[in-house]
């Protein structure tokens, strides 16, 4: 049985690259991900690492080939039409945002750009228990049968509409019916103080507001992470 404070322990490691053509920058990469360890149970600890690797190649391939090649082409483009350019930015960023009683929880942000007058940032998320090594689909915290998106599509738009009162033009006119059509299961990872549930840019919100993300918490859900649920 492992302790009910259990968790991993991280190091984060950095890769960057600029990659020229004709003396020329055309695209600057930086890479921060989390390595892990887990010294009591190391097949865990190689699976999550694993997969975060895998992300971090793929990444790695596609801006050093697509996003490459158009920063190219779009050089060229611009010394053609006797305009600027400007190099491209692929950057991949991990947050460790729970890493306790036996949960492990990130997002990783994937920001690109590639001219005009602001890249855009692509949020992905993975939770995993650190017992069996698997990832934790968000309805695994529920009881079966419950209706966990009607229940947390309530919370959410109780808290925007809170924000509106304060900060009106935040979000969408029409942003209730925008949090329920864009509810996305596979958006949510763990915090010390709840549940975080993300929405990417323009979802139910300008770009100027971001990626939005609401935090509900445990008292509220009812539940908190525990390495007694994961066994």
């Amino acid at each position: 049985m492992q302790p009910a404070n259990f968790c991993g322990t991280i190091t984060m490691c950095q890769i960057k690259r600029t990659f020229s053509c004709c003396n020329r920058i055309m695209l600057t990469l930086s890479i921060t991900y989390p390595q892990v360890t887990l010294c009591t149970n190391p097949c865990v600890q190689d699976r999550i690492n694993c997969r975060i690797q895998a992300q971090v190649r793929d990444f790695f391939r596609y801006a050093a080939n697509d996003l490459y090649q158009q920063a190219v082409a779009a050089c060229k483009a611009a010394q053609e039409n006797g305009f600027p350019f400007h190099p491209y930015d692929a950057v991949l960023q991990y947050e460790v945002t729970y890493n306790r009683n036996c949960h492990f929880s990130l997002y990783r942000d994937q920001y690109t750009f590639t001219g005009g007058a602001h890249g855009s940032t692509i949020r992905t998320s993975d939770t995993w228990d650190l017992i069996y090594g698997c990832s934790i689909p968000l309805s695994c915290f529920f009881p079966p049968g419950q209706d966990y998106r009607a229940f947390l599509t309530e919370q959410i738009i109780r808290q925007a509409d809170c924000q509106m009162q304060q900060n009106p033009g935040i979000f969408f006119e029409n942003y209730r019916d925008l949090i329920v059509a864009n509810f996305n299961p596979e958006s949510y990872y763990l915090t010390p103080s709840g549940l975080a549930v993300y929405y990417q840019q323009y979802e139910i919100a300008p770009y100027s507001t971001g990626i939005v993300v609401f935090t509900i918490p445990y008292q509220t859900l009812g539940w908190h992470p525990s390495c007694c649920a994961s066994s």
